[in-house]
């Protein structure tokens, strides 16, 4: 086993850190930095830039994300979006679209925590394992476990609050804020009650973050490649954050589609006390999965853009380092040359 020197190393031979001196001089870059890649500093301002980005944007939505949780439980009341907004507005005024806003933040904030700053040390540590040439010729199946690892555990730190979140959007009556929502969850159904639709949500949210994260990893790497008219280290800060959102919105849109069919069962399931994932399938069918999609895709498109601008933005402000596009190692090309 190396020491947590050598994998930090072996890390910054497959993700190098950006080189922003006018010189070209990696001390420069590196004097820029205000902290080791792969240092334990690093992961935990990684996590905080996950929490910020996915608790802010989460929140933001959170009238599309009540409208599209009411389509998915009650197609015939709320037919389509708009008309979702307006029966909305109706019943609840404008303060009815805020529903469920507090469990929104604080779960989708712990969740991108977990989410961002795993995901950064499980790319290091697994490129440690593999090896720095492996790590480079595998590294969209090393994103996807890093990812996949990742939301494992963030899921478990979201369940909770996305429970109470839905059951305050879809079930009339059950509570207003989340203070009188986890008692009556803890109080009808004991704590099965905020996990119950734990392995639905891990269907969802590890497909829609190993999407979200191999996706956005390779669009960046091509639109350096084959769009932006010059390499990431010519490019300023905010050039490369607007790469960063545009990576994102297209990461995002994959995202929803293959995540939707599991979003529609966790909203199901929550709303649904007792169902199971098989009872929900039989009684609304394929299609009936598939609810709500439209609205979603716009949702999740814009949300991932904004959260991976925000996660960058964090770095930016930290100044923690930001590798550029893997680079292929100098051993291997020299395999290669041979």
């Amino acid at each position: 086993m190396r020491s947590s020197q050598e994998i930090v190393q072996a890390g910054r031979q497959v993700f190098p850190s950006p080189d922003f001196s006018s010189n070209g001089s990696m001390a420069a870059a590196v004097a820029e930095d205000s902290c080791a890649f792969g240092s334990t500093k690093y992961f935990l301002l990684c996590g905080l830039g996950g929490f910020l980005s996915c608790g802010i944007t989460h929140t933001m939505v959170t009238p599309l994300d009540l409208v599209k949780c009411r389509l998915q439980v009650d197609q015939a009341k709320y037919k389509n979006v708009v008309h979702g907004f307006k029966v909305t507005l109706k019943e609840d005024g404008f303060k009815g679209l805020a529903k469920g806003w507090a469990p929104t933040f604080l779960g989708y904030a712990a969740q991108g925590m977990c989410k961002f700053g795993l995901y950064e040390v499980f790319k290091v540590h697994y490129s440690e394992m593999i090896g720095e040439e492996n790590a480079y010729v595998y590294r969209t199946a090393l994103y996807l476990a890093a990812s996949a690892s990742a939301e494992f555990f963030a899921d478990i730190a979201l369940s909770p609050m996305e429970s109470a979140k839905v059951r305050i959007q879809t079930q009339p009556g059950f509570a207003n804020t989340l203070r009188e929502a986890l008692p009556k969850i803890h109080q009808s159904e004991g704590m099965n009650g905020f996990y119950k639709s734990l392995v639905p949500l891990w269907m969802r949210q590890i497909p829609y973050t190993m999407m979200k994260f191999a996706c956005f990893e390779k669009t960046i790497e091509l639109l350096y490649k084959y769009v932006v008219p010059k390499p990431r280290a010519e490019c300023s800060k905010g050039e490369q954050l607007i790469v960063t959102f545009g990576a994102g919105y297209i990461a995002g849109v994959f995202c929803a589609i293959v995540s939707h069919p599991a979003d529609t069962l966790v909203s199901k399931l929550n709303q649904a006390k007792g169902a199971s994932a098989g009872d929900i399938v039989k009684k609304i069918g394929f299609m009936g999965l598939w609810q709500g999609l439209g609205p979603r895709i716009v949702m999740v498109g814009t949300l991932t853009a904004a959260q991976w601008f925000i996660y960058d933005a964090v770095k930016v402000f930290f100044r923690l380092p930001r590798p550029p596009p893997p680079e292929m190692p100098e051993s291997l090309k020299k395999k290669l040359a041979l």
